[in-house]
């Protein structure tokens, strides 16, 4: 496991985990345009995405259901600047973000890992800090990535194991062609 200042002079590409997770404007189509957009980051390459799931929304706020999927990402980008982008991609996706947590939103794009770095700093936590609370994006992430380990917690299966599902369905095949990037 690697950890320290979050400066970047490593120019190998990591594998990196993004969640992604919509519950407005037509929440598959939100996710698709999310893919489209990380495919087209620069020195990255997406690697693989899970199925979409529908899960209810965090936190107490009356809100619709979410779409949810996790994609793997292989980068050269350092991790904030991956971070940049992905606020980019949120933000002409019609992203807006309130103080009120776990609100109603267009598109989120969490980056949950980055190789094996930890990261500590004001703008990123990496592992992603709820990353193992949230069967959201654990069911997903083993879907495509079943022998990961995720520093400081270990194990995913481990991990999954201790994460109840709370509804979460994985959508019908005929839904996914939000799954692949066009």
């Amino acid at each position: 496991m690697r950890s320290g200042p979050v400066t970047w002079r490593d120019e190998r590409r990591a594998r990196v985990y993004i969640g992604l997770g919509s519950n407005l404007d037509h929440p598959l189509r939100q996710v698709q345009r999310a893919l489209e957009a990380l495919a087209c980051l620069p020195t990255s390459e997406l690697s693989t995405v899970s199925s979409c799931y529908r899960s209810r929304p965090m936190g107490d706020l009356p809100q619709p259901e979410y779409v949810n999927a996790v994609a793997a990402l292989d980068t050269a980008l350092s991790p904030l600047a991956l971070l940049d982008e992905l606020q980019v991609i949120e933000a002409r996706q019609g992203r807006v973000r309130t103080a009120e947590r776990w609100a109603a939103r267009s598109i989120d794009l969490d980056l949950l890992l980055y190789g094996e770095y930890c990261v500590h700093s004001a703008r990123l936590e990496l592992p992603h800090p709820g990353l193992c609370e949230r069967e959201f994006v654990l069911y997903p992430l083993y879907e495509i990535a079943p022998e990961l380990s995720i520093p400081g917690h270990g194990n995913l299966q481990d991990c999954l194991s201790r994460c109840p599902l709370r509804g979460l369905q994985r959508l019908p095949a005929e839904l996914e062609e939000a799954r692949e990037p066009s």
